[in-house]
């Protein structure tokens, strides 16, 4: 992308105003905060207290509105409580220039190493530095500044207060992030009907599971329809993909696949009655057809072998959620004999009247499944499986907070019912988040990780810190008084990554101008006093709260207003501060684009390495699902559940470093659009495959597969090296596989699992070809030859 392009695309962003759910009630309440600040704050102390402490309320009440899962009371003390640490050592040394420069230069160098705990932290760490550049030119003596600084944390433990005393939406944002994963799953089974090979974001899920980590005291108060539900989601994901795929055994067309889009359909809806329950905290209403729909009498007909133990599970699933929506309570440690609900039960003995029991089945996918490998319709219950943690999928209920006692399909057709509850059974875990002040060390760490020559972080660290002092050293240069504006506008704008900075300073610019215009206009017309401008000043923070979520520009807007507004309550005239803010600000802006075209921290050239990181992670995912098959009797799920979640991160780091990379004016080095949207798809497939298999894994005791595990083993081992390839810029090769999947040939074992394996070649196979960018030999007609049929042998790229 050019450089024109590049600009023109992050202003349009940085100007653009986006559609999102307003909160008024949450804007009043930080409005609210703001006004009882201002108003102590003059009745006690005067305009000067007033206007330092209104910052305070002011940047506390905004660390509410982050993207955080920590308790909203909790931000808002911290926020103030930062502030008016700095604010107090930054005033200390104002009055020595060198001195105060050299606490600016640290304060903004450790704002920017910040981002590496999080975004939240770096926002916040982030504007604690860009206010107190104005609040410390507020106080005239120690006494005073010390007195500011009380007045800051006072409304930070006034915005605490109100958020407490007056909540809205109490475990909003949780039951969110919850009901937008199963809102997700909903659409992903819709889609599934017309393309039973439908791609699915797990970012949903991977939100659902932050929001689930909660601290000690919110575990003791989360709603019950929290508990749980999560867990059920994960699972449910690759049962709707085992059903759907034709690879699975149900054909493209016919009366098969036909009821597969019927049951699909059923299952979107009730997914999207327990999103809409659990959003909005209310009864579950299941739409009565799509429960009829897995009632179906002759299902059992249509449906045979592994897609319609995908069906009993799936009903299993669904019942089980809908029911966790719903707030029935969920017992965490089940007496000794009491029902278990197991994914995939027994099958049941008054369908048919035979209750001999018979061996476990040892077919694929036989996770207590409602039949024999045999398919053949007989209703002969199975000794139930002693594994505590077996409850018919692969992940654990460790992982996903309070377990869900399942129950057993009540329908005529679904071959279950419930199996006793093991003797034994392991007590799944809440995700436990650190306290605040056990976040402290963590946050550390993450900074001291990242505290090196190539870290993205590292080098906007020091950008943001060397912008900052010329900014201020300029700004008080030049004759136009106020010289922190310029600072200011850099701190405030910069961010570790090109499109945010650039677009932010655009947004910061046009706002400032348009912010500025009105609020001089009021001002003039008015000849608002000492009240009148506090109460402008007020109104203006609660139009921003109102509308922050909608962009930077019209953020910006009302924060130039708010701060003409505030210093004119100080006793400031609008003449003193209108000329030069918008001249300063231009001034920061452009300090803030050209620091990072002098220094970057492009993504462009690191997508090699992204890359090869998210094969290092789905290597040993997709080894550790065939190795459940390898051996049954030790195989353990939440190995495969962490190897997932692994897998998941780094998926996640790939894609967020193509979107910054695509904004970018950098031309590829090595890997290009086009190599890279194939080799993410190549890689996408290989999770793909690997979920199909995982969705049927195995019960302890049933067969082992060994020559699994030897493919795994050939496989961690070939990803890894895989990835150093992809780091070395050359084209990764798969010998060790393929001789594993050869030597399987010969041996009479699970085809399934044999099929399966061929799949992950093909796809290995796959992302070298992508990666592969020699220019293929000419012919002699001039023609470049034909690519053989079938995946082509990585070996012939590697000796190019």
């Amino acid at each position: 992308m050019s450089w024109r392009r590049a600009l023109k695309d992050t202003a349009r962003s940085g100007i653009a105003v986006e559609k999102k759910r307003l909160e008024p009630l949450i804007a009043v309440r930080g409005a609210a905060g703001l006004a009882i600040v201002i108003a102590l704050s003059l009745w006690l102390f005067g305009p000067a207290a007033a206007a330092s402490s209104a910052f305070g309320a002011f940047q506390a009440a905004i660390a509410t509105f982050q993207r955080s899962w920590r308790p909203r009371p909790e931000l808002a003390i911290a926020s103030g409580t930062s502030l008016a640490v700095s604010t107090f050592l930054g005033y200390l040394t104002i009055s020595k220039e060198p001195l105060f420069l050299a606490l600016l230069v640290v304060w903004t160098f450790a704002a920017g190493m910040s981002w590496a705990a999080g975004p939240t932290i770096g926002l916040i760490a982030s504007s604690n530095v860009a206010i107190m550049l104005v609040t410390v030119t507020l106080p005239t003596s120690v006494a005073q500044a010390a007195g500011h600084a009380a007045m800051m944390i006072v409304g930070g433990l006034v915005q605490a207060a109100l958020i407490v005393l007056f909540p809205v939406r109490r475990w909003g944002a949780h039951r969110d992030a919850l009901a937008d994963a199963l809102a997700a799953e909903a659409d992903y089974a819709r889609r599934l009907r017309h393309d039973p090979v439908a791609s699915f974001d797990p970012q949903p899920l991977m939100e659902a599971r932050n929001a689930a980590a909660v601290t000690p005291r919110q575990a003791r108060r989360r709603p019950a329809e929290l508990h749980g539900a999560r867990g059920i989601a994960e699972r449910i994901r690759p049962v709707l993909a085992s059903l759907a795929d034709p690879a699975m055994g149900v054909p493209a067309e016919g009366h098969a696949r036909d009821r597969v889009r019927e049951l699909l359909a059923s299952a979107a809806a009730l997914l999207d009655a327990a999103a809409h329950a659990i959003r909005h905290g209310e009864p579950v209403a299941a739409p009565p057809a799509a429960l009829a729909t897995f009632r179906t009498p002759d299902t059992g007909s249509i449906l045979t072998g592994a897609p319609y133990r995908a069906m009993t599970r799936l009903n299993t699933l669904l019942q089980d959620v809908v029911e966790t929506a719903g707030g029935t309570p969920q017992e965490d440690t089940p007496h000794e004999g009491a029902p278990s609900g197991a994914r995939g039960t027994a099958h049941s003995a008054e369908n048919d009247g035979r209750s001999t029991p018979r061996p476990a089945s040892t077919d694929l996918g036989a996770r207590g499944t409602a039949h024999s490998a045999e398919n053949d319709g007989r209703s002969t219950p199975r000794p139930a499986p002693t594994d505590p943690g077996a409850r018919g999928t692969a992940h654990s209920a460790e992982n996903d907070g309070p377990s869900t006692p399942g129950r057993a399909p009540t329908h005529p057709g679904a071959r279950g019912t419930a199996r006793p509850a093991p003797t034994t059974r392991t007590r799944p875990t809440t995700r436990t988040r650190p306290t605040f002040l056990a976040l402290i060390p963590k946050a550390l760490k993450a900074m001291r990780g990242e505290l090196h020559r190539g870290s993205p972080i590292t080098r906007h660290a020091t950008r943001v810190s060397a912008v900052a002092a010329t900014g201020y050293i300029l700004g008080t240069w030049l004759p136009l008084g106020h010289g922190y504006w310029a600072p200011l506008t850099s701190v405030m704008v910069m961010r570790p990554d090109f499109s945010q900075t650039y677009s932010r300073a655009v947004a910061r610019l046009a706002g400032t101008v348009i912010g500025v215009a009105v609020a001089t206009g009021v001002v003039q017309a008015a000849t608002p006093g000492t009240l009148q401008s506090g109460t402008l000043a007020v109104a203006s923070a609660a139009l921003m709260y109102l509308l922050m979520r909608t962009g930077q520009f019209a953020t910006q807007a009302c924060i130039a207003a708010y701060v003409v507004f505030l210093l004119g309550m100080g006793g400031e005239e609008w003449t003193q501060t209108v000329p030069e803010r918008v001249l300063l600000t231009l001034m920061g802006g452009l300090l803030a684009m050209l620091a990072y075209a002098v220094y970057p921290a492009w993504e462009t050239p690191r997508l090699r390495t992204r890359l090869a990181d998210w094969l290092a992670a789905q290597g040993p995912y997709v080894a550790a699902v065939f190795g459940s098959y390898a051996d049954p009797s030790v195989r353990d799920a939440p190995d495969v559940r962490g190897a997932l979640l692994t897998a998941r991160t780094a998926r996640a780091a790939w894609h967020a470093a193509v979107a910054r990379a695509t904004a970018e004016p950098v031309r590829h080095r090595g890997l290009s659009r086009t190599a890279a949207d194939d080799a993410e798809d190549a890689l996408a497939q290989l999770g793909r495959v690997a979920m199909l298999l995982e969705a049927h894994l195995p019960e302890r005791g049933a067969t082992p597969v060994p020559p699994a595990a030897r493919f795994a083993d050939a496989l961690r081992e070939s990803t890894h090296k895989g990835a150093k390839a992809i780091r070395e810029r050359r084209v990764p090769t798969w010998d060790a596989v393929r001789e594993a999947l050869d030597a399987w040939e010969t041996e009479d074992t699970d085809k399934v699992v044999r099929n399966t394996a061929t799949l992950v070649l093909d796809t290995l196979t796959e992302l070298s070809e992508a990666l592969d960018t020699a220019v293929p030999p000419m012919t002699l007609d001039g023609t470049a030859p034909e690519k053989p049929d079938g995946p082509r042998d990585p070996k012939d790229s590697a000796t190019r």
